[in-house]
């Protein structure tokens, strides 16, 4: 039976939320009237909401379109009004899984950035908004994640990372991996456009690989966490199998 609230797989649903996977190119929500996006129903960009046939949704955070992974919204606005403080205090925890070029010194650290953002002229198709990261100094780092090297690919010089994102900044993972001379596989804005080809060639890649593998948050109730998890999808599986 179709979900009246969304198109895409249901990872966990309840009366409060409804988290799903969202798939490589498919947007968050709608940038323009009539675009399809991972939740179903007009979007009102305001107030972050979807009028589904069902009742309303409140999204919470959001994902590239390129990005695949786990996407969370609420269902009514005593649910929303906390998940989103809770976005807004840090008190989740956002993992991702990342292909990027060259092994990392050290495999495990952190990086501290200040991030702002412009307008660019780019195409949306590749999920720019219309907005790009750029890494310029600043008063303080407003941009962190930590990151662990999973795996190493040595014929083609490609390190696999889990990447926990502490702030949520546009663009932040591309930004930040690129600045630091990791630019992450497939990525169009960010990536090395040379290595992204290659990539193309060697593992079929014509997504960038970054996916949201997992989201932990506490239930609005306050009684329990909710600790989400989704697989890789099989495309990116298939280019690790290629990788090594």
């Amino acid at each position: 039976m179709k979900n009246p609230l969304t198109r895409c797989p249901v990872l966990f649903e309840d009366c409060d939320v409804i988290f799903v996977h969202k798939p490589s190119g498919t947007l968050s929500h709608p940038n323009n009237r009539g675009q399809s996006a991972a939740y179903e129903g007009d979007y009102d960009p305001a107030e972050r909401i979807f009028r589904t046939s069902a009742g309303p949704l409140w999204l919470i955070h959001r994902l590239d379109r390129e990005t695949s992974g786990v996407l969370l919204a609420a269902k009514t606005p005593e649910a929303a009004k906390i998940c989103r403080a809770a976005f807004e205090k840090k008190e989740v925890e956002k993992d991702y899984l990342v292909l990027t070029a060259r092994k990392p010194i050290p495999p495990r650290g952190r990086w501290a950035d200040f991030i702002s953002e412009k307008k660019w002229g780019g195409n949306p198709s590749h999920g720019t908004r219309g907005v790009k990261a750029f890494i310029t100094r600043g008063p303080k780092p407003n941009a962190l994640l930590h990151y662990s090297m999973k795996n190493f690919y040595s014929r083609l010089n490609l390190a696999l990372l889990e990447i926990a994102l502490v702030t949520g900044k546009t663009h932040q993972i591309r930004a930040q991996a690129a600045y630091h001379g990791h630019p992450v596989a497939g990525d169009r804005v960010y990536g090395n456009f040379a290595v992204n080809r290659e990539l193309k060639k060697a593992l079929g890649l014509n997504r960038i690989f970054l996916h949201a593998r997992r989201l932990r948050i506490r239930h609005p109730s306050g009684n329990k966490f909710l600790d989400i998890e989704t697989t890789l999808p099989p495309e990116l599986e298939r280019a690790l199998e290629k990788a090594r």
